[in-house]
Parts: C-alpha cells; sequence; structure tokens
C-alpha cells in the first residue's frame, strides 16, 4: 500500500467492498484518512475490539463526534460513548423502552406509518424514495415514540445527520459547515429541553415520560442526561432504518428473481432483511479509543490512538460468512455483526428488523416491479453511516 485509504473518498462510498477485502489482505491495522485514524478491517480483529472495552474505549465515539469547535454534543455524552458499568446503568432503561412487550405495542403503528407512506408514492413516474418513504417511515416511527410533534418529524434526519456526520466529516476550513452544526446542537437542545419541561408539567404515554419517571439506583437523570439519551434516541432510530429500507429497494431492484420470490412467499421477508443488513450495513464503522498501548493484528498502537472497527467489511470476511461479498438469503441467520457486539450491542436491533419487515410487505401488496429513475443516484457520505442520500426510483404497480 503506497498511500492511506481515504474511508470518506467517493469510490469508497459507493462501493467500499473492494477496498475492504485489500485492506483484509494486505493492511487489516492501517492508518487511514481522515485524520490518521487506525482502521481495523479483519472479523477476527473487528471482535477483538468490540469485545475489549477495557482496551478499546466507546469514548472514542465521544472524541469523534465532539470536535473542540463544537463547543459540545448530546450525542456524544450518550451511553453509546460510555463503558462499563456506567454504560450499563443507563443501558437497562433502554431495554425496558424497546423491550418485546413495547414493541408489540407499537407494531400497530408502524404499519400504519408504512401505509400512509406508501399510499403517497407516485406510481409510473421518477420519484427519490428517501424523503417520501425511508425517511418518513423511520422518523414517524421515532417520533411516536418520543411523543414528538408531527410538524417537527421533517427536522429529525437533519438533526441526526448534523450531530454525527455533519461534524465527523467536517473540515478545519469549513466555517459554514462547522456553523450549521452548531445550530443544529443548539436547536436540538431547546426543543428537547422545552419538551421535557412540558412532560414534567403534563406527562403522556410516551418514552420521554417514562424516562423522566425512571430512576437509575434511586436518582432521577438529570437535564443533560435526559437530553443525551433523547439525542441518541434520535440517531439510533432514524439512521439505521432510512438506509436499511433504502438498501433493500436497490437489492429488489437489481435483483428482480428476489422480489418475485418475497411476492410469492412473504415468510421470507425476515431472511431477506438480515441477508441486507449484512450486505450492506447502515453503520459502517464503530469509533474506540485505545486506552493503553496494545498490540492488534501484529500493528502496535499507542495508548490513545483512535480506533475504527470496519464492520462493513467484517461482515464481508469470509472468516464470518462463507462468500461474504455474495448476497445470499438463504444463508442460516440472524447475523449479528451489523448491530455490533458486546456491551454496545444495539437494543433498538429488534426495532429496526419490524419497520423493516412491515415497510416491505406494503411495498410488496402495491408494487410489481421497479427501475432506476433517469437522475443519478446519490451517497451519504459520513465516517460511520453509509447509504442513500436521494434514491430516485420508478414504481410500476402490482
Amino acid at each position: 500500500m503506497s498511500a492511506r485509504y481515504n474511508l470518506l473518498s467517493l469510490e469508497v462510498k459507493t462501493n467500499p467492498y473492494p477496498i475492504y477485502a485489500e485492506m483484509r489482505r494486505e493492511a487489516p491495522v492501517c492508518q487511514v484518512d481522515p485524520g490518521g485514524m487506525w482502521a481495523v478491517s479483519r472479523y477476527a480483529d473487528v471482535m477483538y475490539v468490540l469485545k475489549n472495552p477495557q482496551l478499546f474505549s466507546s469514548r472514542g465515539f465521544g472524541v469523534a463526534t465532539n470536535p473542540p469547535w463544537l463547543g459540545g454534543n448530546p450525542f456524544s455524552d450518550s451511553m453509546i460513548t460510555l463503558d462499563p458499568p456506567q454504560h450499563g446503568r443507563l443501558r437497562t432503561l433502554l431495554s425496558r423502552a424497546l423491550g418485546a412487550p413495547a414493541m408489540a405495542r407499537l407494531e400497530p403503528r408502524v404499519r400504519f406509518f408504512a401505509e400512509q407512506a406508501m399510499s403517497e408514492l407516485p406510481m409510473g413516474q421518477p420519484v427519490d424514495v428517501m424523503p417520501i418513504y425511508s425517511l418518513r417511515i423511520a422518523a414517524s416511527v421515532i417520533g411516536e415514540m418520543m411523543g414528538l410533534d408531527p410538524e417537527l418529524h421533517s427536522h429529525l434526519k437533519r438533526w441526526a445527520d448534523l450531530i454525527t456526520g455533519g461534524v465527523t466529516t467536517v473540515r478545519p476550513e469549513e466555517e459554514d459547515r462547522k456553523q450549521l452544526a452548531r445550530d443544529a446542537v443548539a436547536d436540538l437542545r431547546r426543543y428537547f429541553g422545552e419538551l421535557l419541561d412540558r412532560r414534567r408539567s403534563e406527562p403522556k404515554e410516551d418514552m420521554v415520560s417514562d424516562l423522566l419517571r425512571a430512576r437509575v439506583d434511586g436518582v432521577a437523570l438529570t437535564q443533560d442526561e435526559l437530553i443525551a439519551f433523547m439525542a441518541l434516541l434520535l440517531v439510533g432510530g432514524i439512521e439505521t432504518v432510512v438506509h436499511l429500507l433504502a438498501f433493500s429497494l436497490m437489492m429488489l431492484m437489481d435483483r428482480p428473481e428476489l422480489m418475485a420470490r418475497l411476492k410469492a412467499d412473504r415468510s421470507l421477508i425476515p431472511a431477506f432483511i438480515e441477508e441486507v443488513l449484512r450486505y450492506e450495513p447502515p453503520a459502517q464503522t464503530a469509533p474506540r479509543l485505545t486506552t493503553e498501548e496494545v498490540e492488534l493484528g501484529g500493528v502496535r498502537l499507542p495508548k490513545g490512538a483512535p480506533v475504527l472497527a470496519l464492520l462493513g467489511s467484517a461482515s464481508h470476511d469470509d472468516a464470518y460468512v462463507p462468500n461474504g461479498d455474495r448476497f445470499d438469503m438463504d444463508r442460516p441467520g440472524p447475523h449479528n455483526m451489523p448491530f455490533g457486539h458486546g456491551p454496545h450491542f444495539c437494543m433498538g436491533a429488534q426495532l429496526a428488523r419490524m419497520e423493516g419487515r412491515l415497510a416491505l410487505e406494503t411495498f410488496l401488496n402495491k408494487v410489481g416491479r421497479l427501475e432506476r429513475g433517469p437522475e443519478p443516484m446519490t451517497w451519504h457520505r459520513t465516517l460511520v453511516v453509509r447509504g442513500p442520500g436521494s434514491l430516485p426510483l420508478v414504481l410500476h404497480p402490482a
């Protein structure tokens, strides 16, 4: 390897998997751009990073999303950036909020939101499905769970983008993008703070009211902890689902034989979703920070080194699944790598899978065939998340 890989290059974002395969062969632990972070590409090494938080701290997530110029970021203070035992104290709250009983109560509403989005998708003409299908369903569900005003839903993806990828991809000279991120943090803090004040005086049956009533070791969460928790729910509830739905449609468009199978047998939808998540994981990286000097993949990493565990690469590694670069929905599953591993395994995995299943069932009821639109698609280019920014399609009715 004569030059660093750039994980934010258009080439990598368009199709990272040939680059990942080269990294696994030639440089499984190496420094990459942006910023000289240490990328870890092999399945075994990625698992080692995720399983050993005492060596690879989740504070790396906080460092990556809270540069000095930002002046603070509630997402960077959330439990995704904490290590055990602090992380476990807060995780208990989320496990209750996203448990099986809560998912059963939510399922009819998810189906309603999916049917509502499908009813407004035009047929037989080009349409960008990202805002009016993928984003609309994801924002409606997380907005419903948190009790947010429906008028706010259009802002949720923008806030989620700006406090995560909108921070990690800013170059030092881009003062306008820095200000956009600072404004997003201020708007999010203000709205969530006002929402918490309203729920204190008038509690409702929603997650925000539940968080206000919650106690961790007998102590209520502080205002900053509550806002950080809500920022995490916002990002987690939007990013995975938006891109899962988009990649599902891309797969059906590129492989019409799969669409025919799913239309003939809806019981195959969960297996299809599992393979989409493995083959095109929305979360491509997990940032970490070394707590001491450590050897990984034959490379010595210094204390305090920023590390990127490449979940997208590990999901394609033949050591994880045979012929990892081939889409095969008949693989035995589930394959949980796209949701992380260890203490930070994604608690929203069950919700994301349910949203994917119900959205796809509704889509297959309405659509018989789909093709690419005349405009080229664009890519959502951030350090952690990969997915379509726009996806023009033409839908033909069933």
